[in-house]
C-alpha cells in the first residue's frame, strides 16, 4: 500500500507539474497520502515499530528503562485509571491479587510527569504512549492538558481489559460491545488533542463483537493506530488472520500485539499486515529472551 502510494505521487508530482490546475491536484493529493507518508519513517528496512506494551501495575518509568536496550523504540506506561470510576474499580482489582497502579487522581499527573521526565532524561529519542483507562473522554483530555503534552508522544485509550470491576462500568474491553459510544469517545478525544497522536487498544474475538467493524469506525473517527490484542479464545497463538483481514480493509497503522515471543512469531505479526509488534508476557519479568532486530 505504502510503495502504491508513493508510485502514484511521483508519477502524479511530474504529471502535473506542467498544468495550470498543479496547487489545487497537490493539495488533494496530499491530503489522501499524507497518513501513509508521516509514517513512512518506521516502515523503510528495519524500522518496524517495536513497542513494549502495557502492563497494569508493571510498566512504569523503572520498567521501561530496563526493556529500552532491547531496541523498543516505543514504550507504554500504564494503564492508568483517570477517574474515580476506574480509581475504584481499580482498587477492587487490586485487593483480590492482581497488579494496579493504585494512584489517587489528584496524584496522577505529578506520577505521570516523573515516570515521563524518567524515561526521556536518559532515551529522549524513544516514544512515550500513555496508556489510560476512563469512562469518560473528559478524563483523558483534562489529565492530558495537566500533563506536560509535549513529552507524551501517543495518547492510548484502553478498549482492551477484560477484569470485571471495569467491564462492569463500561470501560475497557466492554467498550467494544457499544461501538457508536466507543467512535464517539474515540473522536472527543482526537479532536481536543489535535497535537498529539490517539492509539486505541483492543481485544480481538470478543464474543459478540465485529472485529472489522470496530476497526473501520476506529478509522474514521481519526485514530492514528490500532493497537489489537489478537488474541483467540482456545488459542495459543495469534489470530493472524484477523491482522490481514483489517489490514487488507483498512489504512490504518496497525500494531499487532499476542504471543510473540520470538522473532520468528514478531516477524509472521508483520507479514500478516501489521506496521509494528508489542510485546507484553515475553517481557513481564523485565528482560527479553529474543533480539527484537531481527523482526
Amino acid at each position: 500500500m505504502i510503495n502504491y502510494s508513493i508510485n502514484i505521487f511521483v508519477n502524479l508530482f511530474f504529471y502535473v507539474k506542467n498544468l495550470s490546475i498543479q496547487q489545487r491536484i497537490y493539495i488533494l493529493y496530499i491530503n489522501y497520502i499524507q497518513k501513509y507518508l508521516l509514517n513512512i519513517n518506521s516502515l523503510i528496512g528495519d524500522k518496524i515499530i517495536k513497542m513494549l506494551a502495557p502492563m497494569a501495575g508493571i510498566t512504569d518509568g523503572n520498567f521501561a528503562l530496563k526493556l529500552i536496550p532491547y531496541g523498543f523504540d516505543v514504550v507504554s506506561i500504564g494503564g492508568y485509571n483517570t477517574d474515580f470510576q476506574t480509581i475504584a474499580a481499580g482498587k477492587k482489582i487490586l485487593e483480590r491479587g492482581r497488579n494496579e497502579f493504585d494512584i489517587e487522581k489528584e496524584n496522577l499527573p505529578y506520577v505521570i510527569k516523573k515516570e515521563i521526565r524518567l524515561i526521556k532524561n536518559k532515551y529522549p529519542r524513544v516514544k512515550i504512549s500513555l496508556n489510560l483507562r476512563a469512562a469518560f473522554p473528559d478524563s483523558i483530555i483534562n489529565l492530558v492538558n495537566i500533563v506536560d503534552v509535549d513529552k507524551i508522544d501517543i495518547i492510548e485509550i484502553n478498549s482492551h481489559c477484560k477484569q470485571e470491576e471495569l467491564l462492569k462500568i463500561g470501560c475497557g474491553q466492554e467498550m467494544l460491545h457499544s461501538p457508536n459510544r466507543l467512535g464517539k469517545f474515540i473522536k472527543k478525544v482526537v479532536n481536543d488533542l489535535p497535537d498529539k497522536k490517539v492509539s486505541i487498544k483492543v481485544r480481538s474475538n470478543v464474543k459478540g463483537v465485529d472485529d472489522l467493524n470496530i476497526a473501520k469506525i476506529i478509522e474514521k473517527v481519526g485514530a492514528d493506530y490500532l493497537h489489537i490484542d489478537a488474541m483467540k479464545p482456545g488459542c495459543f497463538e495469534a489470530d493472524l488472520n484477523i491482522i490481514t483481514k483489517i489490514a487488507n480493509e483498512t489504512d490504518i497503522f496497525i500494531i499487532g500485539n499476542n504471543s510473540i515471543t520470538n522473532s520468528v512469531l514478531g516477524k509472521k505479526m508483520i507479514n500478516a499486515g501489521a506496521s509494528g509488534v508489542s510485546i507484553a508476557r515475553e517481557a513481564i519479568n523485565g528482560k527479553l529472551n529474543f533480539d527484537i532486530s531481527k523482526i
